[in-house]
């Protein structure tokens, strides 16, 4: 275990002799830290945690007790190919939250960005990808396949449909049921989901100028709310895009939705 003399390991911890563990590192009672897990420099870990490999952890994390990552996938398919859990630095996993590792249906591997801030008791099934920023309220749970893009907000007992896509900045409200992909920049609220409009106040904080933030409600207006042929819409809305980026990433992610969108 390289690094193990400079890492803070409590005597009822069970780490696998495989286990790479960082400079700084500390790992809590009765831990169990199985084969090919990699720990990264000044990551904490909580008692009572549960961590199987192939799984890759940045630095400077904090774990909480509880809570389970790097375990097989919930999916009767997976057949014990190799595939892994890479979750990269600087992210707060509260109690009792469960990270899968990914399945050979996809890219093979369940991937955590950085900076990110997922709550007690949520799930992030195989083979999700998770940008940075990102906030899971309690409860959120995310089925296979989804990724979530930097900055979006899930609020408490979010549920997600395997192969969504949330988009940057968006917010979903506590309770959302959420079968279709959320656009960025967009709140939505509800079983099953629906739009409820522009995440301005979010947009705001994150210092988007008021400029950009008119922009976006133009071509929410225009794609969601609007029940005019969508491509009429993108007609009306080319010049816009032009002038601003992120209204070009709003209108590329309706134009290239697989599920449909929110509307």
């Amino acid at each position: 275990m390289s690094g193990k003399d400079k890492a803070e390991i409590h005597v009822t911890a069970v780490l696998d002799p495989t286990v790479s563990v960082g400079e700084g590192v500390s790992i809590g009672p009765y831990c169990v830290i199985g084969a090919h897990v990699e720990i990264g420099a000044n990551t904490t870990i909580g008692p009572h945690v549960v961590i199987q490999g192939p799984t890759k952890i940045g630095e400077g994390n904090q774990i909480f007790q509880f809570s389970s990552l790097g375990e097989i996938p919930q999916d009767k398919k997976f057949s014990g190919e190799d595939s892994q859990l890479v979750i990269g630095n600087n992210n707060t996993i509260r109690e009792f939250c469960t990270i899968n590792r990914g399945t050979n249906a996809d890219q093979g591997s369940t991937i955590i960005g950085n900076d990110n801030w997922i709550m007690a008791y949520v799930h992030i099934a195989h083979d999700c990808v998770i940008g940075n920023g990102a906030i899971f309220s309690n409860g959120a749970s995310l089925a296979g396949h989804v990724k979530v893009d930097d900055f979006a907000v899930l609020g408490g007992f979010t549920l997600v449909h395997q192969f969504c896509h949330i988009g940057a900045h968006s917010f979903c409200g506590m309770g959302t049921a959420l079968n279709k992909d959320l656009p960025p920049y967009m709140m939505a609220s509800g079983n099953l989901a629906k739009a409820f409009g522009l995440n301005k106040e979010g947009l705001r904080r994150r210092e988007f100028s008021e400029d950009v933030i008119q922009a976006l409600h133009q071509v929410y207006k225009a794609l969601i709310i609007s029940r005019n042929s969508r491509a009429e819409q993108f007609e009306k809305i080319r010049q816009i895009a032009r002038q601003y980026s992120e209204v070009r990433e709003f209108v590329e992610f309706v134009e290239n939705s697989q599920r449909g969108t929110v509307r």
